[in-house]
């Protein structure tokens, strides 16, 4: 597989799920993202800097665009921590925690995240506005409460499946109650 042809199908898949999850400045996308599974791996036994870079570089600048902060998740050998911005950690209040992310502990995506980030950190929990999911990560865990599945029509980056959701307030009340 090309990176080139990679780089194309996350860019499709990220500027769909901006669009369909509204994002905008200062909220979050958390992507977890199987550089092994891009390339027709099993998760976790074929890790891809160069596929995991051409992620990277396709969703980044999206991103940059509209102000929206990119939470990558690592892999499960750092508990699926999350790689942000210290100005996203500053502004959520969340709490850094000491590792860096490398290829086999933490995975490639995290590992081209803490690189190309202006002031990296990690941290354990977040609750994301949408997320992506790139292979088979599991990042329901780091989305608000209520996630609704985005359908794309970019259903896969390399031979990775990709499933999305945004989220939603809770509604709350009962029958009398009106939302918009």
């Amino acid at each position: 597989m090309e990176f080139e042809e990679i780089r194309e199908q996350a860019a499709r898949a990220a500027a769909e799920l901006l669009e369909a999850g509204k994002l905008g400045e200062g909220q979050i996308l958390v992507i977890g993202c199987s550089s092994s599974e891009i390339l027709g791996q099993t998760i976790g036994h074929g890790s891809s800097v160069e596929a995991a870079e051409a992620v990277y570089e396709a969703v980044a600048p999206l991103l940059r665009e509209r102000g929206v902060y990119l939470a990558a998740q690592c892999c499960e050998h750092l508990n699926r921590a999350l790689i942000v911005e210290a100005a996203c950690a500053q502004q959520y209040g969340l709490e850094p925690v000491c590792v860096v992310p490398y290829p086999k502990a933490g995975g490639s995506f995290a590992t081209a995240a803490w690189k190309h980030f202006a002031s990296p950190v990690a941290v354990e929990h977040i609750r994301a506005h949408a997320g992506m999911d790139i292979g088979g990560t599991l990042i329901g865990m780091h989305l608000r409460d209520v996630a609704v599945p985005v359908r794309l029509s970019q259903s896969h980056i390399g031979q990775a499946m990709v499933l999305a959701a945004r989220t939603r307030p809770r509604y709350i009340g009962g029958s009398r109650a009106h939302y918009e």
